[in-house]
């Protein structure tokens, strides 16, 4: 007798590995470039300089690739996606919108495209779409009365995505 098919869990795996590596390198670009940045905005400053900013996007999109890469759980995955999303709608809005000083924050309005900004900005949306098909993809965002991947649902509405606690 011939053992089931395990392509579509092959595919699956495999998929989830693509999606973590270039969710990764879009992070570690955005890190790199940040990171490099970072001392050129120490200048632009109110309570907080735009360069500590750039630090810890830096620090947040290093920790977000560890997380994607050697975690792997939907906590990181969030994580991940957040610090992404967090600093590609921080670029469009300081590229297109001059919001002036926010409280401790600088004026950051730069209304022009450089290559680091465009390579920060693709970088994390590169990295948003991964982590977005990696978190759809693994029903991270199921509401109450849906049912997990095997098809269990608790009564009070609630999946279980593990076994017995």
């Amino acid at each position: 007798m011939a053992s089931p098919d395990p392509g579509p869990v092959r595919h699956g795996r495999a998929l989830d590995v693509v999606l973590r590596l270039l969710a990764a390198a879009g992070l570690a670009l955005d890190a790199a470039v940040h990171a490099r940045l970072a001392g050129q905005y120490d200048a632009v400053t109110a309570t907080i300089s735009q360069g500590t900013l750039f630090r810890a996007e830096a620090a947040a999109a290093s920790l977000a690739v560890l997380l994607v890469l050697f975690w792997r759980h939907r906590i990181g995955d969030a994580f991940a996606w957040l610090t992404a999303a967090a600093g590609l709608a921080a670029i469009l809005l300081y590229r297109y919108v001059d919001v002036g000083a926010l409280g401790p924050l600088p004026n950051m309005y730069e209304p022009i495209w450089s290559d680091d900004k465009s390579t920060a900005a693709w970088a994390q949306a590169v990295a948003v779409a991964a982590l977005t098909v990696l978190l759809v993809r693994h029903g991270r965002w199921r509401g109450p009365g849906r049912t997990s991947e095997s098809g269990s649902t608790s009564e009070s509405g609630s999946t279980s995505e593990s076994g017995p606690a």
